[in-house]
């Protein structure tokens, strides 16, 4: 009995552990991105987040190693990670891409995106070269998520080269849907422009089949 209670007790510590520390690290996120707002980019320093975080330049290190990684987070906000798990909650009685495909719809539509907040930080990292370079990382990110997650649904290893293209093709059909919700202005949500991408990229993949078939039927 007491070993439980000392269980439970152990949990209920971590979890206010786990809710202080994300509480911490979106205060010095959302107080770096209204810095950034005023002051501008290269303007704003860390000493300058952290006072208006209400921490210290030292604290700061062990959420962020950087500025960048605070306009990293605001545009990804562990999207990779949480992309990995959604996928895996996905059946293999489907295919993997309809697995990718579904991962992807549930989150989007679990986490709504907010198209002014996206527009303002992509200003910010356009701006500067190195952040432009970070952004493009960040589908390699994805990509790797999607593909760790498909990896092990299906393990075998001569599934493993067609998942990773897969895994390219899911990413490829995310980033078109971000164009058209940008181009949009966001006027509907992004699930509807990732549902609208898999149609177009499975009427493709299906025309292919066809088209390949005819050939076959005409030799």
């Amino acid at each position: 009995m007491a070993k439980q209670v000392m269980k439970s007790s152990s949990r209920k510590e971590e979890g206010l552990r786990e809710r202080k520390r994300r509480e911490t690290l979106h205060r010095i996120a959302e107080q770096g991105l209204k810095l950034f707002l005023t002051r501008g980019y290269d303007a704003t320093t860390l000493d300058a987040i952290a006072e208006a975080a209400g921490i210290s330049r030292r604290t700061f290190f062990y959420y962020f190693k950087s500025k960048e990684e605070i306009l990293l987070a605001w545009q990804d906000g562990g999207f990779s990670e949480t992309l990995r798990a959604a996928v895996l909650e996905q059946t293999t009685k489907q295919s993997p891409l309809d697995a990718a495909r579904n991962g992807l719809l549930e989150l989007t539509a679990r986490f709504p995106v907010d198209y002014k907040q996206i527009k303002v930080i992509e200003r910010l990292m356009s701006a500067n070269e190195s952040l432009r370079i970070r952004q493009q990382a960040k589908y390699v990110e994805k990509e790797a998520a999607v593909f760790a997650a498909l990896s092990q649904m299906w393990p075998q290893p001569h599934r493993q080269a067609a998942l990773r293209v897969v895994a390219m093709m899911s990413v490829g059909a995310l980033r078109l849907a971000m164009d058209s919700w940008n181009r949009d202005q966001g006027k509907r949500p992004l699930a509807v422009y990732v549902k609208e991408a898999f149609a177009c990229l499975n009427r493709e993949i299906g025309a292919g089949a066809s088209g390949k078939a005819a050939g076959r039927s005409g030799e």
